[in-house]
């Protein structure tokens, strides 16, 4: 199998980890949410690979965009858990 056919196979996995990173994402579980970015990153990394293989540069572009999303989005969540770490806290010592 050539490099071409690898690459543009590689669409498929790209799907497959966008889905289960939305899925992920949409939990209350905060360790859920954060392994959905994470996949959302990888998926980023996969769509920029295919679409600059197929000069897709819309889709590039599209894909920098969501990946600094993605990294707000963990920033975000990794916060909500300090929050959530120093209210429990609070609440023991009442």
């Amino acid at each position: 199998m050539d490099t071409d056919t690898l690459i543009n196979l590689l669409q498929w996995p790209a799907m497959i980890v966008t889905l289960v990173a939305a899925w992920l994402v949409g939990s209350r579980q905060r360790l859920k949410r954060l392994a959905g970015f994470v996949c959302f990153i990888a998926s980023n990394v996969l769509w920029i690979i295919w679409g600059w293989h197929t000069h897709a540069w819309a889709l590039i572009v599209l894909q920098i965009g969501l990946f600094l999303m993605n990294l707000r989005g963990t920033r975000k969540n990794a916060e909500s858990a300090e929050t959530d770490t120093t209210l429990t806290q609070k609440g023991a010592s009442s």
